[in-house]
């Protein structure tokens, strides 16, 4: 794959060029973009891959839940349907995809989680509802400037930020790294533990900051507990284990259980895989399994594993959380 990527570098500058030329009209006006008269907060990124937006989405739901009534907007990657669907008490997974299947399992009825290709059509179907929500939460859609979205908090990771990479195919940037100046916030997410001021600092002078934005460092917390359909287990009586991971990234979480000193083996797919009746068997063989709380809300439809399956839960930590909370409450309290 490195080396397909090189070999394609000669398209970068063409993908560069049509991506910009796309914001340049948005921008300008050209392409239109429609705004609302609600208060609508897009989680997002430059880059492919895991930045940690759907626990940002969580550390937002928790935030203005109690306050507002609250709905979340994604697409619905590999979802089974189309068009708008809306989460019930019977909605299956399949039908909205994983990422919003776990707002809906995690966060029940107080919140609405929908999905839609078409952000747009998404909003308006949302508003049109008997109990409309009073904030709307964009999932992933930085880059759907159709939506005019009123404040964009947009992530970047610690070990591969986007200022010091280059667009698609050869590097993993969505559109040129200038599109961070429409962000209102920028996160700087799973960060090292205790990253010192200076750090900070220096992470800060590389991004460049308008007047206008406000930066923030992140980082994961994971949970002292594992989680099943059915019960908890403290990590530290959690050992011999297979971790089965299908996320853009695992090293973290791999870090994390070596530090704790677990034993336990690693089976690694990609992002979103779809795993398969062949994948299903292997996993039956094995004792105890593993899993992160994306996987585990495609993994416990199967009877025959469920009793084996666990789930580490994480959430987000963020620097200066008082402040960050204070602004994105302001832009809500705002409409």
């Amino acid at each position: 794959m490195k080396l397909l990527r090189k070999i394609l570098f000669p398209i970068v500058p063409i993908y560069y060029l049509v991506t910009w030329l796309r914001n340049k009209l948005y921008d300008l006006g050209i392409k239109p973009s429609t705004s609302f008269d609600v208060p609508v907060i897009c989680v997002g990124n430059l880059s492919v891959g895991g930045t940690g937006k759907t626990p940002m989405i969580e550390y937002l739901i928790s935030l203005l839940k109690d306050d507002y009534k609250v709905a979340t907007l994604s697409r619905g990657y590999k979802r089974e349907t189309k068009g708008f669907q809306l989460a019930e008490k019977t909605t299956a997974m399949e039908a909205i995809g994983d990422e919003p299947f776990q707002f809906h399992n995690k966060f029940g009825g107080s919140i609405r989680v929908a999905v839609d290709s078409n952000r747009t059509n998404g909003i308006k179907r949302l508003l049109r509802l008997e109990h409309a929500p009073e904030v709307i939460l964009l999932d992933d859609a930085f880059q759907h400037r159709k939506v005019k979205a009123g404040f964009n908090v947009m992530l970047t990771t610690y070990n591969h930020p986007f200022f010091k990479d280059i667009v698609l195919p050869t590097g993993n940037l969505r559109e040129p790294r200038k599109g961070y100046k429409r962000a209102d916030i920028i996160i700087v997410t799973k960060c090292p533990n205790h990253l010192s001021d200076v750090e900070k600092e220096m992470f800060i002078k590389c991004i460049r900051p308008l007047k206008k934005q406000h930066v923030f460092f992140s980082s994961i917390a994971y949970s002292n507990e594992v989680v099943s359909k059915t019960s908890k287990v403290d990590l530290s009586h959690f050992n011999d284990f297979t971790l089965v991971t299908g996320i853009a990234n695992a090293t973290p979480l791999v870090d994390f259980l070596n530090s704790k000193h677990l034993k336990f083996k690693h089976l690694n797919f990609k992002d979103h895989h779809d795993f398969s009746q062949e994948d299903i068997s292997k996993l039956e063989s094995l004792k105890t399994i593993l899993t992160t709380e994306k996987d585990f809300m495609r993994l416990q439809r199967y009877k025959s594993i469920e009793d084996k399956l666990f789930y580490l839960p994480i959430t987000v930590k963020i620097s200066e959380s008082e402040t960050f909370n204070d602004l994105v409450q302001a832009f809500v309290k705002s409409f």
